[in-house]
């Protein structure tokens, strides 16, 4: 469960939802794009689009593809 969940509903405070929901919103929408970016410049398959945005959904698999893809 993540944190911001945790106080909203355990606690009952949604404040910790509202400050960082937009701007994580946000950094998620530019993963998305600078992915796509990358699988032009980087002659990626889009089998290898699909991991990587899959990565992005998953808990820490941006550090996976990050190892794998980018290094």
């Amino acid at each position: 469960m993540s944190l911001g969940l945790y106080y909203k509903y355990a606690l009952n405070d949604p404040s910790f939802v509202k400050i960082f929901g937009m701007p994580h919103g946000i950094l998620f929408m530019l993963y998305i794009v600078l992915a796509v970016t990358l699988k032009n410049q980087m002659k990626w398959s889009y089998k290898n689009l699909g991991i990587v945005l899959a990565a992005s959904i998953i808990p820490f698999g941006t550090f996976y593809i990050d190892k794998k893809y980018l290094r």
